[in-house]
């Protein structure tokens, strides 16, 4: 399978587009997908961040002098392109040409239905469009919206396809690969330091704001202030730091995790960076400096995982002020954020849009012991016992023993689900005779809702013999197997039980959704 990103970056855009794109790249090629870039040269050379990732860019030309974003575009961002959508297309098309592309992911505000539609058509692909604004027309496949909302469809409605897979919610927050595992930040009763970063860009230096507010609340204790050198104030940040005590400045971070790990109070703009500073646990006052995140923040200020200040958009030292001396001195609240940022992002967004893309591509191999670890804990997460049909927890040491058994014997078979490098669940087949044979599969749980699980079973079936016909035991009101298995092929022929004659046709795709029928 291979993948190709349209994604820019410039002072207008920022750099948070073009993070979270590699972001997905990453993930992509661990599902075993070869990535391709496609940017623009607007003044930020993003292919140089690019290849110092690892990827290839190919690089459309510059905008000409006083070139802009044809009328017919109905994207209010349409100048952000720097060319007519029209055009930005047809160089697009032509860069990919012949690359045999199978989905393209467009980042962009700047491009609408039209431009998905001439690519698609021209590359034979499917359409990803990352967006966060439904305020235009998207011919996608798949859209990716990781802001919180109560209902992601509603927000889109006739913008987007009824068809296309709607990935909705921080669970899908693009993060890189080091957030998931990463050192989360450790409460403390008292601020020691505080650590600013207003993304990577700061065109309306905020930055300097932001110690302004920091020096009016009388805060005298360390303060870190991260930038990049894509930031048109640098020289003016630089002086305004060095003339504060106790101050540091931090240029072109390759990770931020540590830096959001080691200060009791985070203060940033509400983009990308967000959802990062929530994986880490820090304690973050949220501001708005694009109007895109108001989108962001106030959401996350209603749900108790950011304090803003009031109104969130300023700028002005008094009212931030006031904002940063109410989390200073009060270490309960800075706890609840701490606490409720963290349950709200897990790092694995990336991976799990990396996958439903990659879902088709999924492939089985035999059960191994060093599987043991994995499969343990899989089995014993409360989202699969609640579904199986011997739902206490297990111990190590008895499934160890389990699994043992299980690969010396001749009547099963236990097979791992994997897309690229990654493992994605296990699917069981225990002979009942010589005719017929049961299947049990379930998911890595942190993986639900992502299609794997019909990949799964249709790749576990490939692998048994045609002449076996396959039954399903489901447990009362576990519907989304009775989906998954009703979408296979199978017929319920009893209550929980579910039978595919032999030799059935191959299934179409079925429901993404799966918990499993029985386990291990």
């Amino acid at each position: 399978m291979k993948a190709a990103l349209r994604v820019d970056a410039s002072r207008t855009i920022g750099t948070g587009h073009l993070r979270r794109c590699g972001a997905l790249a990453h993930a992509l090629r661990d599902a075993g997908v070869q990535v391709h870039f496609v940017v623009r040269d607007l003044g930020i050379d993003a292919a140089d961040w690019l290849h110092g990732e690892g990827f290839e860019a190919r690089v459309l030309p510059a905008p000409q002098a006083g070139a802009h974003a044809a009328e017919t575009s109905r994207s209010v961002h349409a100048a952000w392109a720097g060319v007519d959508s029209a055009t930005d297309a047809a160089q697009t098309v032509q860069s990919l040409q012949g690359q045999q592309i199978d989905w393209l992911v467009i980042d962009h505000y700047a491009f609408d239905q039209a431009w998905h539609e001439l690519v698609a058509t021209a590359l034979g692909c499917r359409i990803a469009v990352i967006d966060d604004l439904a305020d235009r027309d998207l011919a996608a496949a798949m859209l990716v919206d990781h802001n919180a909302h109560t209902d992601h469809r509603a927000k889109y409605g006739t913008h987007l396809p009824a068809t296309a897979r709607l990935l909705g919610g921080p669970r899908f927050a693009l993060l890189g690969n080091a957030y998931a595992g990463a050192r989360r930040y450790e409460v403390h009763e008292r601020v020691r330091s505080i650590g600013v970063f207003m993304g990577g860009v700061d065109a309306c230096n905020a930055s300097a704001a932001m110690l302004a507010g920091i020096e009016t609340a009388g805060f005298d204790g360390d303060v870190e202030v991260v930038t990049t050198s894509a930031n048109p104030h640098l020289d003016t940040l630089r002086r305004a730091v060095s003339s504060r005590a106790r101050t540091t400045l931090s240029v072109d971070l390759a990770d931020l995790t540590a830096f959001f790990a080691r200060h009791d109070l985070q203060i940033g703009a509400g983009g990308g960076a967000t959802w990062e500073r929530c994986c880490i646990g820090a304690p973050t006052l949220g501001v708005v400096v694009a109007d895109n995140q108001l989108a962001v923040v106030p959401a996350l200020v209603e749900l108790g995982v950011l304090a803003t200040a009031r109104p969130p958009t300023s700028l002005d030292p008094a009212v931030l002020a006031m904002a940063i001396r109410a989390l200073v001195d009060v270490a309960p609240r800075r706890h609840t954020l701490a606490m409720r940022s963290r349950e709200v992002v897990d790092g694995l967004g990336a991976r799990r849009v990396a996958l439903c893309m990659a879902a088709d591509n999924l492939a089985v191999r035999t059960a191994r012991l060093d599987d043991a670890a994995m499969l343990h804990r899989w089995r014993n997460h409360p989202d699969t016992r609640r579904v199986s049909r011997d739902a206490r927890e297990i111990g190590f040491t008895e499934h160890e023993l389990w699994l043992r058994r299980t690969l010396d014997d001749p009547a099963r078979t236990l097979l791992v689900g994997e897309v690229g490098r990654i493992p994605v669940g296990v699917i069981r087949f225990d002979r009942i005779d010589d005719t017929a044979a049961e299947v049990s599969l379930y998911l890595d749980p942190q993986l639900h809702g992502l299609g794997l699980g019909a990949a799964l079973l249709r790749a576990g079936e490939a692998r048994m013999p045609p002449h076996l016909a396959l039954h399903a035991a489901v447990l009362d009101g576990n519907d989304p197997s009775a989906r998954l298995f009703a979408g296979a092929g199978y017929t319920c022929t009893a209550p929980g039980t579910w039978v595919k004659p032999a030799a059935a046709a191959t299934p179409s795709p079925a429901p993404s959704s799966l918990s499993p029928s029985t386990t291990p």
